[in-house]
C-alpha cells in the first residue's frame, strides 16, 4: 500500500484530541476550495449557501471542524486575495475561533498550513485598508493533520483527517501537483477540462483512495473515520466498514457535510430551494442518519 498505512498511522498518532459527550455538537465540512472569486473559484457558486449554513451552526452552538482543502492555495498564490474575496466567511470563522469552536485540518491544497510559521505569518492578522493597520484574524490558530474526537464516557474515538494520506501523488508530490495546477490546469479548468490527477475528477483514482482508506480502517479494528478529499459523500450502515466522507462544498448548487449531535451522526446537504411564491430559500436536507455513534462498533 506504498506507505499509505504509515501516513495514516502518523496522522492518527499525532492527532489533536478533543473530548466530547452526547451534549456536544460538531459540524464537519471539507473541500471548500475557497478562491479569489475568479472564474476558476469553484467555491464562489456556493458561498451564500455555505455562509448561511455556517451562520446557522454558529447560532446553534456547534463546533466547526474543517477537514482540509478549506483554502485553494494551489490555484492562488496568496491567502490575501482569498480573504478579500470571501471576507464575510472569514469574519464568521473568526467568531468560531474566538469561542474556541474552530478546529482546522490541512489538506493537499492547503498543505502549506502544516508549517506553523507560515500559518502565524499569514493567518494571525490581515491588513485593513480602512484603518491602515493590521487587524487580528486567527490569533494562535493551529492546523493539524488529524483530530480525534474522544467520547468522555464510552471512550469511543472518531478519527478526522483530510484523506489525501491514501493518495501518494497528492501527498508526496503535492508541490509538483500544485505547479501543474497553477500552470496548466487552472486555465484549462476555466474551459471545462478537469485535472486527471484529482480523485474528485478521476473515478479510478477515487476508488483506489477509498480502498486504501478502508483497508487502514479495517486494520485498526474498524475505527470510525471521517475524511474528505475525494468529494464523494459516504455514510456506511452499522456493521459495515466505518468509512465516512463529508463530501465537499463545491458540488453543483449544494454543499454536503456531517453533523455529530446527541451522540448521533448524520450526513446533510444545504441547497437553494424554490418556495411556492417563487422566492428562493436555503434549506438543510437530511441525506443519511441520524445513526448512533456507538452502533459503529470496533472489531475484536
Amino acid at each position: 500500500m506504498f506507505s499509505a498505512k504509515k501516513r495514516l498511522d502518523a496522522a492518527y498518532k499525532n492527532a489533536k484530541i478533543i473530548d466530547f459527550d452526547d451534549q456536544s455538537k460538531f459540524v464537519l465540512f471539507s473541500d471548500c476550495h475557497r478562491g479569489d472569486n475568479s472564474f476558476a473559484d469553484d467555491f464562489a457558486n456556493n458561498r451564500n449557501i455555505y455562509f448561511h449554513a455556517l451562520k446557522h451552526y454558529y447560532k446553534e452552538g456547534f463546533q466547526y471542524c474543517e477537514l482540509g482543502d478549506g483554502d485553494e492555495l494551489w490555484e492562488n498564490i496568496s491567502f490575501g486575495s482569498i480573504l478579500n474575496a470571501h471576507k464575510n466567511v472569514y469574519m464568521l470563522m473568526k467568531l468560531f475561533h474566538k469561542d474556541n469552536r474552530l478546529h482546522m485540518i490541512w489538506g493537499n491544497h492547503d498543505m502549506v498550513y502544516r508549517d506553523s510559521n507560515y500559518v502565524k505569518k499569514h493567518l494571525s492578522t490581515y491588513f485593513d485598508p480602512k484603518t491602515g493597520k493590521d487587524v487580528e484574524l486567527f490569533k494562535d490558530i493551529k492546523y493539524h493533520e488529524g483530530i480525534i474526537l474522544k467520547h468522555s464516557s464510552s471512550g469511543q474515538e472518531v478519527f478526522l483527517a483530510h484523506g489525501h494520506q491514501a493518495d501518494w501523488w497528492n501527498y508526496i508530490f503535492w508541490k509538483w501537483s500544485r505547479f501543474m495546477v497553477r500552470v496548466l490546469w487552472k486555465p484549462l479548468n476555466v474551459m471545462g477540462i478537469a485535472d486527471p490527477t484529482s480523485p474528485a475528477k478521476n473515478y479510478t483514482e477515487l476508488i483506489k483512495v477509498e480502498r486504501r482508506t478502508k483497508k487502514w480502517i479495517t486494520e485498526n479494528n474498524n475505527l470510525l473515520t471521517i475524511v474528505g478529499h475525494t468529494h464523494r459523500p459516504r455514510f456506511p450502515e452499522p456493521g459495515d466498514i466505518a468509512f465516512f466522507n463529508d463530501g465537499s462544498c463545491v458540488h453543483p448548487r449544494s454543499i454536503t457535510g456531517i453533523e455529530i449531535e446527541n451522540g448521533e451522526i448524520s450526513l446533510i446537504k444545504w441547497q437553494i430551494a424554490t418556495r411556492e411564491d417563487g422566492t428562493l430559500q436555503i434549506v438543510r436536507i437530511l441525506l443519511e442518519g441520524p445513526r448512533k455513534l456507538k452502533d459503529y462498533k470496533q472489531f475484536g
